[in-house]
């Protein structure tokens, strides 16, 4: 991939704040091997991608049969376990839900090939799935028979109101949190819950693997969340925390691609024995698991 134009930032995406300081660089391990910087905030520590490519240039980045989420792929010894835990997972997020919301209408930003909306459409739950990406959006339409619009129609949507407002591991990355957050706001109910899953930039395996850990996936992910900040950023919008829960699998995901990242022979004996070092961490500390979701209700 030739290198693209690179859009530099000034002042923090949170605060405002203009005092920067690098954080970490590191590759695009997954697709180009372009080398990013992380920012951050000197006043509420804020941590984002800086400078980014382009709006325009982002969705090259994601060009490729081997990103899970657009291509349901099932090729290779990681891909397969992750299909299998991806399954668990989804009847774990809609148990999460039904502890809130019984039954409603579901927002899914980020659906990817469709199975989690497939699913909870079977608990009483009507559901629309937004997906910028082409290839997955086909997928589940024409497989799964699934209502999935793309991005740019959004906007389109404002007659409609939903009980629930899902984004697995979507919120880092979008473009412009400001006017996604506003959009959110305008789309929920009274008394209905946002569902928000991201990584844990303070979790031990972050710490452990410094630039070679897999989720910060450079230039993909625009910013690198940690729970103090996720609040910061949500308190803004009128959002109230009342849940967290980890995503446990997460950190063995992460840590086998980390360790290949790092060029390990054993990338998958290793990632499985550090994943639960996190976890083991993470429990004793009672926080800071590789990955998080929050559920918030708003008003």
């Amino acid at each position: 991939m030739e290198p693209k134009q690179l859009i530099h930032y000034e002042s923090c995406p949170l605060c405002k704040g203009r005092k920067l300081y690098s954080f970490i660089s590191s590759e695009d391990y997954f697709l180009t091997h372009e080398v990013f910087n992380i920012d951050s905030c000197s006043d509420c520590e804020f941590k984002f991608t800086n400078p980014r490519p382009d709006q325009r240039d982002l969705p090259k980045y994601y060009e490729s049969t081997a990103y899970i989420s657009h291509s349901n792929t099932q090729k290779g010894l990681i891909n397969k376990i992750y299909q299998l835990i991806r399954l668990y997972a989804i009847h774990s997020k809609i148990r999460l839900i039904k502890k809130f919301i019984q039954k409603g209408s579901i927002l899914d930003i980020g659906s990817g090939s469709g199975e989690f909306l497939k699913e909870i459409q079977k608990k009483h739950f009507l559901g629309t799935g937004v997906e910028p990406n082409p290839g997955a959006r086909i997928f589940a339409i024409e497989n799964y028979q699934l209502n999935i619009i793309d991005e740019t129609e959004i906007k389109n949507l404002n007659q409609s109101k939903f009980n629930v407002i899902t984004m697995w591991h979507v919120l880092e990355h979008v473009y412009d949190l400001d006017e996604r957050l506003k959009q959110i706001q305008n789309l929920l109910n009274e008394n209905s819950i946002f569902v928000v899953a991201v990584p844990n930039i303070k979790s031990w395996d972050a710490k452990h693997y410094g630039k070679f850990w897999a989720a910060y996936d450079l230039p993909r992910h625009l910013y690198h969340f940690e729970p103090a900040t996720l609040r910061k950023l949500f308190q803004k919008y009128g959002f109230k925390l009342v849940k967290t829960k980890p995503m446990i699998f997460d950190s063995y995901y992460i840590s086998i691609l980390s360790e290949k990242y790092k060029a390990s022979k054993l990338n998958f004996i290793l990632g499985v024995f550090k994943g639960l070092i996190s976890n083991l961490r993470a429990m004793m500390a009672g926080k800071n698991y590789s990955s998080l979701i929050y559920v918030f209700k708003y008003k």
